[in-house]
């Protein structure tokens, strides 16, 4: 798995045209990258898409969290625990074509608007698994101590809760956040006109053949990819701790 990727880095060094004939070494396809307007405008479109999905994501998946770890038992909590995590098992090619077929049927065609409502939905599991984990490790009796001293619902969430939830929120916003900005499948078959992202255009780039550009371009992602999920490790540890 990791053989291939540490390949793939090296030749985005390389000086020649060929991307597997190695010539020397070169940041020549690094700066043709930031020349290229098509790949600026995919990396605007992902970010765009990113930006978007990830906060809306976290918004719901913690108020879905605070209702099931907060909200008492209630009718169907179990039932709406599943349904929320369900995504994660389903393949991801059915949901892409599901959505789609969903978006087809309504005549919904907003071209960046569709992938970020698609991605919006698709990333709040992804947030809600780790904001759910830091509301279940954080002490209840600090909530219900602050309600013994008079604080009202709102105070207690702003003082106390959303406080220490914070770690969480980060965690599961950057998930999210790396989620969207990696996602292929579900773009591809969702985004029209002028709405390409970064991974479909290098798809894109990959069916006119292997260049040493491709490889650089996918070195980038895979460093942003990387710093996003250390970030989430370092505040998931925090939660841990």
């Amino acid at each position: 798995l990791y053989i291939p990727i540490f390949v793939l880095v090296c030749y985005s060094f390389n000086s020649s045209k060929f991307a597997m004939i190695w010539t020397g070494f070169s940041f020549r396809w690094y700066a043709k990258l930031f020349s290229n307007d098509d790949i600026q405008t995919a990396t605007i479109n992902s970010l765009i898409v990113a930006f978007a999905a990830a906060p809306l994501a976290t918004i719901i998946a913690t108020f879905s969290a605070l209702a099931l770890v907060r909200g008492g038992e209630f009718r169907f909590r179990e039932f709406s625990n599943g349904l929320i995590t369900l995504p994660l098992m389903v393949p991801e090619i059915v949901t892409a074509v599901a959505t789609l077929i969903f978006f087809a049927s309504l005549g919904i065609n907003f071209g960046l608007i569709n992938v970020i409502i698609a991605h919006t939905v698709f990333c709040i599991p992804f947030a809600f698994m780790p904001i759910k984990a830091a509301l279940e490790a954080m002490d209840p009796n600090l909530e219900l101590a602050a309600r013994d001293l008079y604080s009202d619902k709102t105070s207690t969430f702003k003082t106390i809760t959303l406080p220490l939830l914070t770690p969480g929120i980060l965690s599961g916003f950057m998930l999210a956040f790396v989620i969207s900005i990696d996602d292929f499948i579900i773009t591809l078959m969702v985004a029209g006109g002028g709405s390409t992202t970064l991974p479909v255009y290098i798809y894109s780039m990959v069916k006119m053949g292997v260049s040493p550009e491709v490889n650089a371009v996918s070195s980038l992602m895979l460093g942003f990819s990387i710093f996003i999920v250390s970030l989430y490790w370092f505040f998931n540890r925090k939660i841990n701790n």
